[in-house]
């Protein structure tokens, strides 16, 4: 699983995943529409999905939503369909105040330090403690060229090579 606050095996994902929400993390996601690509026992699918987290932002309790598709690489093995590996690709995102009458103070420069698809999110997220990847994969450049690439080499055959 790869994601803006985790590189890990499924069993290290839901351990920090526990972790977070012990400590308080208020995450929900909406999955939508999905289209699957198949080549025998192997395929790509993409779930349009919605990241929404409500945290506090420079003193401000806010949601940060943010739009985008799970990019996943699956195979049958032994007859049974799994995940072998999900990417999120993050298209864009906002944050809002809880109360409207409230405005959090962001830093303009910070924020825009932050990739364009998932700003908002990284944002609330390194306030909250967290190390946020840079490089995520969003809707245009070259992160989301190579996963494409890397769906691509997956159907045809290919090992799941690195991203």
């Amino acid at each position: 699983m790869s994601a803006t606050w985790t590189q890990a095996t499924v069993d290290e994902f839901i351990a920090s995943s526990r972790a977070a929400q012990a400590k308080g993390l208020n995450v929900i996601h909406f999955l939508g529409g999905q289209t699957i690509d198949l080549a025998g026992d192997r395929a790509i699918s993409q779930t349009k999905m919605t990241i929404s987290q409500r945290g506090m932002l420079e003193g401000v309790l806010c949601d940060v939503v943010c739009v985008g598709r799970f990019y996943d690489f699956l195979e049958r093995r032994d007859g049974r369909w799994g995940l072998v590996f999900r990417q999120p690709i993050y298209e864009k995102d906002r944050a809002d105040a809880v109360d409207p009458c409230e405005h959090p103070a962001i830093d303009r420069a910070k924020l825009a330090a932050f990739p364009e698809g998932y700003r908002h999110l990284a944002y609330l997220q390194t306030q909250a403690g967290m190390t946020v990847s840079m490089d995520m994969p969003g809707r245009l450049g070259a992160a989301v060229e190579r996963l494409y690439a890397r769906g691509k080499a997956w159907l045809t055959g290919s090992a799941l090579s690195e991203g």
